[in-house]
């Protein structure tokens, strides 16, 4: 029973394979060359070169194709729009007929070509290869009295093919459809190089290096890729106005600009020539206008290699990019580097210390670990923990740092020492590591002997000089306390205090002394402060028994002890931390010292109403000095009383 229901099996495999074979097989050839035969035209249009239109009082209309590109030759010779011409090539490629007679079985039918419009043809499309074998010629007639068809000839002659009618459309299309509205094809991405060139034969070019622009001609500088892209993306929205007949004369010739405007890009390029200026009403009478108020201005102009003259509105602001490019196009940042690749700073100052900022830790920018090396004289190096963010924001200052002019891409050595680089204000040196190797650089700052709110800056390894704002000196400045690290101290979590003592130094009265059992909220917030001591302003290194501050000198007026038990190895240690105050200035301002650390600076807002709600509370007349723990909690909530500064 198994052995016949296998054999049945085998039987019918067999049959669907011979059925597969013979049958669907043929039916798919018979598609395929169905298909074939409703093609009118064959392989020759994979290759088109070249088109011409013709017809009864139409004037000839000529298309050639050079490379990727393609371009009207008759009756104006102009890029040819690229939409409508593969509109036309892909209309003659899938060019298939709804059906097909022989023009041998006309006779039979007492018919003829003119009945079909075929004797005299409406229009006539011949099409060239890249073979250079003789032109293939369509010749187009009537549409069929309904379904919106159309008669065409085929290239031998011997049969007439009724087609879609958007063949006729594709073909009608007048002039101003098939030419380029544009003056440059080539968009911003293809871009390579801008080259210009006016009638003094000056010549500036500036070309894509990477993702950067640069100056080649006439020097070598970095050019802005904002300022060159924008400028190249204004070019290719210029359009032409009109086109100007063949042997007319052109308007205003004495104003005649001559700028040669190039745009290259891959494996082409295109040159805009702008001849004269237009009318006076094209051109902005008020010269110090702002760009955005200027009238745009009109010019004569042709395309290199093309006979064709027209006429292009440029706006002002190009026209000014074109004719000032060496400046308007020129990047106006000094340093160009990466941030993340910056290791150290050096700043130097005359008659004063040279001060490093210099990176522990390598990583990206801000995440490192820095740390403040002064140098004075035959000492050692002073070693300071920095802080980031400050170091971070120094060097971001200076790769932000521009020009506001452009001064000399020459200058004398008479010109270097008026702008004062012969003993420069600042000059301050960036170090950098990346790909395993080291590189510097070094901007120079220098001050007229006439202040004039400017700085000069140079870079040392090229003598172009720039005008910038005289502000950076003051944020250049080498001192070590704007970029040191403003946390002083932190105790470990483990740390405890036991006991806290404030001295009134100008009696040396003792106001508060007591153990930490069950701190106030003041007492608590000033240990908090005294557990992670942090700045609010670097004043001055070192410890002096007084200081000048605010105009005055400043003596220190209070003193605080806080007894610290820290976990040992042998047990708990003790000991005593002391910080120096002065009196209350202002609202918002306090100053205080550690002989331990060796630093004078101000405290935090915290601290500081803290600190005055012990020192000064019991004199307060609306505190409540009572013991309740409701009562002390309101009072120190109060806002304290403003102090009156005191020297």
């Amino acid at each position: 029973m198994r052995t016949k229901v296998t054999l049945v099996l085998v039987f019918l495999n067999v049959a669907l394979f011979f059925f597969i074979f013979k049958f669907e097989r043929g039916w798919r050839t018979d598609a395929v060359a169905l298909e074939a035969r409703r093609r009118v035209l064959g392989a020759e249009t994979a290759d088109i070169q070249g088109l011409r239109i013709t017809g009864p009082g139409l004037a000839p209309i000529a298309l050639q194709r050079a490379g990727d590109s393609w371009s009207l030759t008759e009756p104006i010779e102009w890029p040819a729009n690229p939409h409508a011409v593969n509109r036309i090539i892909n209309e003659l490629q899938f060019l298939e007929h709804e059906t097909s007679f022989s023009v041998a079985d006309l006779e039979k039918n007492k018919q003829s070509l003119a009945d079909y419009g075929l004797a005299e043809p409406r229009l006539t499309l011949a099409f060239t290869t890249g073979s250079n074998e003789a032109p293939v010629t369509l010749e187009i007639g009537d549409e069929t009295k309904v379904g919106n068809r159309l008669y065409i000839l085929s290239p031998d002659r011997q049969r007439v093919h009724v087609v879609n009618l958007s063949l006729a459309r594709s073909l009608n299309l007048p002039v101003e459809d098939l030419r380029a509205d544009n003056v440059f094809s080539i968009p911003v991405f293809e871009a390579r190089s801008l080259a210009l060139q006016n009638p003094a034969n000056l010549r500036v070019r500036i070309r894509r290096d990477g993702n950067r622009w640069a100056f080649e001609a006439p020097i070598i500088a970095r050019a802005s890729k904002t300022a060159v892209e924008l400028t190249i993306n204004a070019l290719n929205s210029l359009r032409v106005q009109k086109f100007i007949p063949a042997g007319s004369t052109p308007e205003n010739p004495a104003v005649y600009t001559g700028l040669r405007i190039t745009l290259e890009g891959n494996n082409r390029r295109e040159t805009l020539i702008l001849g004269a200026e237009i009318g006076a009403t094209a051109i902005a009478t008020d010269a110090g206008a702002a760009p955005a108020q200027r009238a745009d201005v009109e010019f004569n102009a042709t395309l290199e290699g093309k006979a064709t003259a027209f006429t292009v509105s440029v706006p002002a602001a190009l026209v000014d990019a074109l004719r000032n490019a060496q400046e308007i196009l020129r990047e106006t940042r000094i340093l160009d580097f990466d941030a993340g690749n910056v290791t150290a700073v050096t700043l130097a100052a005359p008659n004063q210390p040279d001060l490093t900022l210099q990176q522990l830790e390598t990583g990206a920018q801000g995440a490192g670990t820095w740390q403040v090396v002064r140098r004075s004289g035959q000492q050692s190096p002073q070693l300071l923990p920095a802080a980031a963010e400050s170091v971070r924001q120094l060097i971001d200052t200076l790769r932000r740092l521009s020009a506001e002019k452009f001064v000399s891409d020459a200058p004398s050595d008479a010109d270097l020492e008026a702008w004062g680089f012969n003993r420069p204000e600042r000059e301050i040196t960036l170090t950098f590591a990346a790909g395993g190797t080291t590189s510097t650089a070094t901007l120079q700052i220098g001050l007229p002997t006439t202040r004039d709110g400017h700085a000069y800056a140079r870079l040392g390894s090229a003598r172009f000089v720039y005008q910038i704002d005289e502000a950076l000196v003051a944020r250049t400045a080498p001192d070590p306390l704007a970029y040191r690290q403003r946390l002083l101290r932190e105790l470990p979590d483990t740390a405890r205090f036991t006991a806290l003592k404030i001295t009134d130094l100008a009696d040396n009265s003792v106001i508060l002394d007591h153990p930490l059992d069950t701190p106030t909220a003041a007492e608590q917030t000033v240990l908090a402060s005294l557990r992670r001591l942090e700045a609010k302003r670097l004043v001055r290194d070192g410890f002096p028994p007084t200081f000048f501050a605010g105009g005055i000198d400043r003596r220190w007026r209070w003193r605080i002890d806080a007894t610290v038990m820290l976990p040992g190895g042998s047990g708990e240690q003790t000991e005593t931390q002391s910080l120096m105050l002065t009196e209350r200035v202002g609202g918002d301002l306090q100053y205080a010292g550690s002989p331990e650390l060796g630093v004078v600076f101000t405290v935090n807002q915290d601290f500081l109403d803290a600190l005055w709600q012990l020192t000064y509370g019991s004199k307060d007349p609306g505190a409540d000095v009572a013991t309740d723990p409701a009562a002390e909690s309101t009072a120190s909530a109060a806002p304290a009383p403003t102090p009156t500064a005191q020297p």
